[in-house]
């Protein structure tokens, strides 16, 4: 399938904003698209077992096991596979070479990986406790964590307040770009439902597309109103 139009950008080009993004995100994702097919596919195969719990409906006791066993596997293997699969969509989205191995390379922090994903769960459930909105908010403010855990090997609370930083400004691009991916995966669907996976790739390089282009923007990205 053809690009539509020459929206790919440089690194030094791309700039922070929503159409660019998700322009930047297209052309990437054609480039690497089989490469990015088959993370995303070893990172749902991997992350079945989590749900293991819900396979269980015997006894109450059975359930209650199966339920933790698949509540540990979700933070201690899909969880960081995820971050590992958000590297090789970040090494995309700047032009790189994307290789199956990149998802190992959540490894080399993954304690931190683990600990992210946990910090900025418990934050996220908080602000929907708050009536929703707070929620949103957090979501959007943190959504930058998993890459800078992976990409600059940052420990958990850093990087949740890097992020918590650096969408300074952009935390509404970050909203933005969820609510439009809302709009694509609905075309996806129906596409003969087959587009979803589609849908979903685009807006996985989307969301990383933002996150590197602001981060050449740093520091003037740390400043400014939420």
């Amino acid at each position: 399938m053809e690009n539509i139009g020459d929206t790919s950008l440089s690194s030094a080009a791309l700039k922070p904003g929503v159409f660019s993004a998700y322009g930047n995100g297209w052309n990437k994702l054609w480039k690497y698209f089989l490469e990015l097919l088959l993370l995303g596919v070893i990172g749902v195969i991997i992350s079945i077992p989590a749900g293991m719990g819900s396979w269980s409906i015997n006894t109450i006791d059975t359930f209650t096991i199966w339920d933790v066993l698949g509540f540990a596997y979700s933070i201690f293997i899909s969880g960081p596979a995820w971050y590992g699969v958000s590297f090789a969509y970040l090494k995309a989205a700047r032009g790189e070479k994307v290789e199956i191995k990149d998802i190992l390379e959540v490894l080399e922090n993954y304690w931190n990986a683990v600990l992210a994903s946990i910090l900025v769960s418990v934050i996220v459930a908080i602000g929907f406790i708050l009536l929703i909105i707070p929620g949103i908010i957090f979501a959007c403010k943190l959504a930058f964590t998993p890459y800078l855990v992976v990409e600059r090997k940052m420990d958990a609370i850093s990087a949740v307040q890097e992020s918590w930083q650096m969408t300074n400004g952009h935390s509404w691009k970050v909203f933005l770009i969820g609510l439009l991916g809302i709009l694509i995966c609905i075309a996806g669907l129906i596409c003969f439902g087959v587009g979803i996976i589609i849908a979903i790739m685009w807006i996985c390089v989307a969301m990383v597309s933002l996150y590197h282009s602001v981060s050449l923007s740093a520091p003037a990205s740390s400043q400014g109103p939420v």
